[in-house]
Parts: structure tokens; C-alpha cells; sequence
């Protein structure tokens, strides 16, 4: 798949089928848009585009919210779906400010020659939000392309949207939360020195960067891991380690019955069951003593799978 970074770098396109949004996560509903445009496109002969932002509009306007997937996971799981273009636009000032209508004739149509677009029943684009389907209906009649509406998701009666899969995960309430993903919640990343205190204290530790400022878990879980194509289990943590004042969120794994050098490796760590909230402890004996509880734990949900 073929990334494009920025307006800018656009090159002239034959005719396109596109669709436009954050997908964070790309759960389900995302995956419904997006198989219908690679179909739509294939029948067509034209690229498939999906087209997102290097930073999300809420995180723009001060409203951040934990990202359900860092950007390479995003961009490989599209690929994996079969879109050929992946177009990524600086959300800034200038950007914000674009109405819809300018947005639809200077960007889907002067310079990707839209030929069809696809979009969430809920979707709304343009300075003040003023764009949403009803505004690509009635434009596509005088200008020359088709707006497909893609009707909303449910899942056991949940909606299936981001913001839904970030309550559940914040809840621990992971079985759920794979269902509206379409598969398991995970961080994935490589393995990274870090300060080497879990060895000190019995309990050594894979790190991995959480690729990004805000995370959708914090706490201890009990965690599969995916390393070297083989999968361990184990118990994990994230947050910022308050017992020792860690300032920086991080990912902290100890690996079940494993003593290997992978540093530098690549790792997915899926997230099966929460233990509990992260604690600040009185010495680190008793964060010793918790961490061996927290292992007996996960070592029993294991052993109930």
C-alpha cells in the first residue's frame, strides 16, 4: 500500500473510490467501509484511498483521547484489507478552517477525481462539522460522483464505535471489546531497554513504547504475547510506576518461565483479563509481594482457559 504523506505530495489520479475518517481501532464499523470501497474500487478499476490525519481533529481542538491503535498499526491493517492508497493530511489551522463544500470540490474532486466515496451514517467533516451524507447526496447529483451512506454496526445492541471501545477497555471488559474490534485488543511494538529494576526484585520485564501520549489501558492484566512466533503468558503493567516515581507511561511485561535476550525484537501483547488499578506502594517489598500475587492470578486465569 502506497502512503501518501501530505496534499502536497498528491499525484495526479485516474479516478478513485475514497473514504474519509480517524478508524482508530479499525473495529468492525470500519471494516464494513472499507471491504465496500476495495470491492467497489476492484469493480471500478480505479484505487481504493482511505484517507486519515498525522493528528487527530479532537486532539487539534484540545480534546485528546487514548488511541485505540499507534499509526503503524493502522496503516498495516488497512493494507491487510486490500486499500491501495493510504492519503495522511496535516490537520493544522489551515486545515481546520476548510468548509466542507471546499474540502469536497478542491480535494475529493480537483485533485482525486472521486469517482465514489463511502462514509458512516454518523460522519461529519468541514470547519464546524458542517459536512455529513446528506451534503455528499445532494452535491454528487451536479457533480459527478456517488456517495454511499454505510449504515452503523451493532454488536449484542452496542453501537460499535471508538469511543465504546474505549469505555469497555477501560472497564477491563476485554471479551467485549474484541467483538466490536473484530479481534483482540493489543499493543504491539519493539523491545526496548529499559531501567532493568524487575530483575532486582524477581520479576524481569520486556518494555515497549506504547506509541502514543495516552493510553486506552492502565493497570495490570494478564496478557498473551506474541514473540518469535510463539505465544507466552504473562503478567503486565502500565502506567507510570508510582512506587519509584516514574513520570512517562510504559508498557511492562514479565514473561511467564522466560529468560531470553529480545531486546530489539518485535512483540504483540494481547490483553486478556484485568487484575487491578496501578498502585503506589510504602517500599518496594510490598510491590514485590504484589507483583508475585498479581502473577498467581494470571498464571490461574490461564490455567482456566
Amino acid at each position: 500500500m502506497h502512503l501518501i504523506r501530505g496534499l502536497q505530495n498528491l499525484k495526479e489520479q485516474p479516478g478513485c473510490v475514497l473514504t474519509v475518517g480517524n478508524f482508530d481501532g479499525i473495529h468492525e464499523g470500519h471494516q464494513k467501509i472499507i471491504k465496500a470501497l476495495v470491492t467497489k474500487a476492484n469493480t471500478l478499476g480505479v484505487p481504493s484511498i482511505v484517507i486519515s490525519f498525522s493528528v487527530p481533529p479532537e486532539s487539534f481542538f484540545g480534546r485528546p483521547k487514548a488511541r485505540l491503535s499507534s499509526f503503524r498499526d493502522k496503516h498495516l491493517f488497512l493494507e491487510s484489507l486490500g486499500v491501495e492508497k493510504h492519503l495522511l493530511i496535516r490537520f493544522n489551522k489551515d486545515f481546520s478552517q476548510m468548509s466542507a463544500q471546499s474540502f469536497v470540490e478542491d480535494v475529493l474532486l480537483a485533485k482525486l477525481k472521486m469517482r465514489c466515496c463511502f462514509i458512516g451514517d454518523d460522519f461529519r467533516f468541514g470547519k464546524d462539522r458542517q459536512g455529513d451524507y446528506s451534503m455528499l447526496e445532494n452535491m454528487a447529483k451536479t457533480c459527478d460522483f456517488v456517495a454511499q451512506k454505510v449504515n452503523r454496526v451493532t454488536v449484542n445492541g452496542k453501537r460499535v464505535s471508538s469511543s465504546e471501545i474505549r469505555e469497555l477497555l477501560r472497564q477491563g471488559e476485554f471479551s467485549m471489546a474484541e467483538k466490536l474490534l473484530g479481534r483482540p485488543f493489543a499493543i504491539e511494538g519493539r523491545i526496548m531497554h529499559g531501567e532493568k529494576r524487575g530483575r532486582t526484585i524477581g520479576f524481569p520485564t520486556i518494555n515497549i513504547s506504547i506509541g502514543r501520549k495516552l493510553s486506552p489501558v492502565l493497570g495490570v492484566f494478564a496478557v498473551l504475547i506474541e514473540l518469535n512466533k510463539k505465544t507466552y503468558h504473562g503478567v503486565c503493567n502500565v502506567g507510570k510506576r508510582p512506587t519509584i516515581g516514574g513520570e512517562k507511561t510504559l508498557l511492562e511485561v514479565n514473561i511467564f518461565d522466560f529468560d531470553k535476550n529480545v531486546y530489539g525484537e518485535h512483540a504483540k501483547v494481547l490483553f486478556r483479563h484485568r487484575i487491578r488499578e496501578e498502585m503506589k506502594f510504602e517500599s518496594v517489598q510490598q510491590l514485590q509481594s504484589q507483583i508475585a500475587s498479581d502473577a498467581n492470578i494470571a498464571r490461574r486465569y490461564f490455567a482456566c482457559q
